[in-house]
């Protein structure tokens, strides 16, 4: 029986249909001298799913609204020039890259965060090998989750901190991966306000002008194999619980107020593997409880741990104490912490059945630095041999520091 030909039609219809995709990731072309010479008007033109690849140039935009799942590809790193007129990229949409820009000069406000990036409520975005100088903010995330930010690199010129923003900035955003950027110039190099589950790693956060990370009151946060250095003050971690920080360098955070990493009502959390080399203070603790120090290495610091007071049931396992002027500071008699087996360079026992540890406890609170603490000036007699006395007389007879904060198994060579 023969098929009509209306039946035909529709057969090599549906035929075509199965075999050949519909024109999904359309490319439009954006330069200069094209047709399309604008990214608004190329935005406003394309298809969802769409890629705009935009040829090397100088396009003067901003308040440029990405409104559909859109791919933005730059070809040799074409230049937006936001003028200093405002925000230049704003995205309100699910599935949005941006990948591979050079944008510059983004408005200042003092009423607006304008940032040279913005996602806004959105999912499933990547914001990848981007530049960005002479920024207000860098890239914002506000209420956007299930993100990726990769391999960008924000330069900013921050003098003072009440007319400069941050390099990258999640707020209320969730399960974003933050993976090898580097920032710096900027407030703080990357800033989190209640953004869970979040990954930061391999990034480089240096010569910002207050923090190199800035998290507060997120949770289940993953910190692993990244550089702060030479910050204004260094890290500061406050209000959050389940945090593992890992692997990371702290590094030359100098200053009078200053310090690798600041602690402030943190609990749960695990530092591991970390270094903290040349910083004021290694690590500032304030009210932060049930936290697992271990196989860290502090290396001369001015102080490696300044436990402020209010901290219980702490760890501190295996960590190497290498030539810093004080090794813990503490200002109360009452200590449930535990140090068990960490390594100090300054420990002078011995072994005498060589099985590793030394046979004599360590008491790692120096009365001198006790007395630092309550007369800051008195650091002036830190080499003198007045230290040395005052140190030994607690030593022999605890009366300031806690007599029962000690190593019971000191190291006698470094952890591994």
């Amino acid at each position: 029986m023969k098929k009509s030909i209306p039946q035909v039609v529709l057969i090599c219809g549906l035929f075509i249909l199965l075999i050949c995709p519909k024109n999904l990731n359309a490319k439009l072309i954006v330069c200069p001298d094209c047709e399309v010479s604008s990214i608004k008007q190329a935005i406003e033109i394309a298809a969802d799913h769409d890629t705009l690849l935009i040829k090397k140039g100088t396009y003067k935009e901003f308040n440029i609204l990405i409104d559909k799942p859109l791919t933005l590809l730059g070809e040799n790193y074409p230049v937006i020039d936001g003028e200093d007129k405002g925000e230049i990229i704003r995205i309100e949409s699910d599935n949005v890259t941006v990948d591979g820009l050079f944008i510059i000069n983004v408005g200042t406000s003092y009423t607006a965060d304008h940032a040279a990036i913005r996602v806004v409520k959105s999912e499933h975005y990547v914001i990848q090998n981007v530049v960005l100088e002479k920024l207000f903010f860098g890239i914002y995330l506000e209420k956007s989750s299930n993100g990726k930010v990769y391999h960008n690199k924000i330069i900013g010129d921050a003098v003072n901190e009440y007319n400069s923003g941050n390099g990258i900035q999640l707020w209320y955003s969730h399960n974003v991966v933050v993976d090898r950027n580097i920032v710096q110039g900027t407030r703080d190099g990357i800033y989190l306000e209640f953004s869970d589950n979040a990954i930061i790693k391999d990034n480089i956060s240096s010569n910002n002008l207050r923090y190199g990370l800035h998290f507060m009151f997120s949770n289940d946060d993953v910190y692993t194999d990244n550089v702060f250095e030479n910050n204004g003050a260094g890290v500061a971690v406050m209000f959050s619980k389940r945090i593992t920080m890992h692997n990371n360098i702290f590094r030359k955070n100098w200053g009078t107020a200053s310090y690798g990493m600041l602690l402030k009502e943190i609990n749960d959390a695990e530092i591991t593997g970390n270094t903290f080399e040349e910083n004021t203070i290694g690590i500032n603790i304030e009210g932060s409880n049930r936290i697992t120090y271990r196989n860290n290495e502090f290396a001369n610091n001015g102080w490696a741990i300044k436990v402020r007071g209010a901290c219980y049931a702490n760890r501190f396992e295996n960590n190497n104490f290498l030539y810093n002027s004080f090794d813990i500071s503490y200002n109360s008699k009452v200590n449930d912490n535990v140090f068990s087996q960490n390594y100090w360079s300054g420990y002078t026992g011995y072994d005498l059945n060589n099985d590793g540890v030394g046979d004599v406890p360590y008491r790692p609170v120096k009365l001198f630095s006790y007395i630092v603490n309550r007369t800051p000036e008195t650091i002036v007699l830190l080499r003198s041999l007045f230290m040395d006395v005052i140190d030994f007389s607690e030593k022999v007879s605890p009366v300031f520091t806690p007599d029962n904060l000690v190593d019971a198994e000191p190291l006698m060579k470094r952890a591994e």
